[in-house]
């Protein structure tokens, strides 16, 4: 239906908008290569009608998606555009449905999406194409939101909130990439997204802080929170060749990304010695979903107090983020391997582990409470401390031998062929 609405003068702007724009619609669709990697790619075109969705638009759009399916290639989306059509009323909107179906069955097929939010991007195909889409990437300075600016109040028509720096930075973008390297990350994001290995576990990083035992379980501790200990941001550099970021909210305590070691994509979910955040376990949470999706081996490296304790956490559903991740790990048909790099504190910091390959580097300790929380149950006093440190038997040694680890690392990675 072209003018499902018979909108007075609406074949005449659709006429001039394809003379204009040079195209039959706002959209064009066509397979193209990122470096050595093909994709069917959706691309706006503002200049046509402000790139927004009719009819037509949705069914080239919906053609393109049933098109990746069958020859099995990755999407790439170029948004640029106000939303839908109002010359065309509920059937344009209706398309929006059209984009969701189109996706659900792209992500049955293990076939991995990415969009990049362009000047503008707001409404329904924001809401519908893009932000749900595996890898967000947006044009720093791009308008990206679901209000767009002329259906905002005045007094909202230059908020930064719908801007793609506050998106960055409230975690529902990726990565800001400036026109001129667009093609370069898309090549890079498309490799990572498509280069997994379903069966075969990521490799054990090798320990990098010190390979000696602790004395005792205080020992342990005490070293697991030193501020001298390597942290996650050194266990991934030394792990990966390359890696990019899906980000999370600010501070959330959880690196999460994907990068290339040896030629092949592992995900990774790495803790960073704080407390985590039901930010942060939902982003693991969404890391782990997608790796399973695309058949990506995962790596998580744990180190955390525990999960965040306070009001703003309760608040946010600590209780439900956790447990939606260790429905997604078990859950998992991909390969995990965990190795713990500091303090694993009781289940803010189990959440992230392996069913069945969990390892902890010498310096590191694992423990169902922290010694002075449980003194604090116990009613002890602060010199009782060290000794109830010890009877939770916290030390890699004592975990070994209480059969509930599989490995101490060491100075050499390990590789795990099945």
């Amino acid at each position: 239906m072209a003018d499902p609405l018979g909108w007075d003068g609406y074949p005449a702007s659709l006429a001039g908008a394809r003379e204009r724009a040079g195209t039959g619609e706002a959209v064009v669709c066509e397979r193209a290569k990122f470096g050595v990697h093909e994709a069917v790619v959706i691309r706006f075109e503002f200049g046509f009608l402000g790139g927004s969705v009719g009819t037509g638009t949705g069914a080239l759009i919906g053609e393109a998606l049933d098109q990746a399916r069958k020859v099995r290639l990755p999407v790439v989306s170029l948004l640029s555009t106000g939303g839908t059509r109002m010359q065309e009323g509920f059937p344009a909107l209706r398309q929006l449905q059209r984009f969701a179906r189109g996706l659900a069955l792209l992500r049955e097929e293990g076939l991995p999406h990415i969009t990049v939010a362009r000047q503008p991007t707001t409404g329904g195909v924001w809401a519908s194409l893009g932000a749900d889409a595996d890898v967000v990437l947006a044009v720093p300075g791009a308008q990206v939101g679901f209000a767009g600016r002329r259906v905002r109040e005045e007094r909202y028509a230059d908020d930064p909130a719908y801007t793609a720096e506050n998106q960055y930075a409230t975690g529902y973008v990726d990565e800001l990439v400036t026109k001129d390297v667009l093609d370069e990350r898309l090549e890079v994001w498309l490799g990572l997204l498509t280069g997994g290995a379903r069966n075969r576990p990521a490799d054990l990083p090798r320990a990098l802080g010190a390979l000696d035992s602790a004395r005792d379980g205080w020992h342990a501790v005490q070293r697991a929170r030193s501020a001298d200990r390597p942290r996650a941001g050194a266990y991934l550099d030394d792990y990966f060749d390359t890696r990019a970021t899906l980000r999370g909210g600010t501070d959330d305590g959880v690196l999460c990304g994907i990068g290339n070691r040896d030629g092949r994509s592992i995900a990774y979910a790495a803790q960073t010695g704080t407390a985590t955040t039901p930010g942060g376990f939902r982003t693991a949470t969404r890391l782990i979903g997608l790796a399973d999706r695309l058949g990506l081996p995962v790596l998580t490296l744990v180190d955390t107090p525990g999960a965040a304790a306070d009001p703003a956490a309760e608040k946010a559903g600590a209780g439900n983020a956790i447990a939606e991740l260790f429905g997604t790990v078990a859950a998992a048909g991909v390969p995990i391997t965990t190795l713990v790099i500091g303090e694993g504190g009781s289940g803010g910091a189990l959440a992230l582990c392996s069913a069945d390959r969990i390892w902890l580097t010498p310096d590191a300790c694992f423990s169902v409470i922290a010694p002075e929380l449980a003194a604090g149950i116990l009613k002890l006093g602060p010199g009782e401390i060290p000794a109830l440190a010890g009877k939770l038997k916290p030390r890699p040694e004592d975990l070994l031998g209480l059969d509930v680890i599989d490995g101490i690392a060491g100075s050499e990675p390990v590789s795990f062929v099945r």
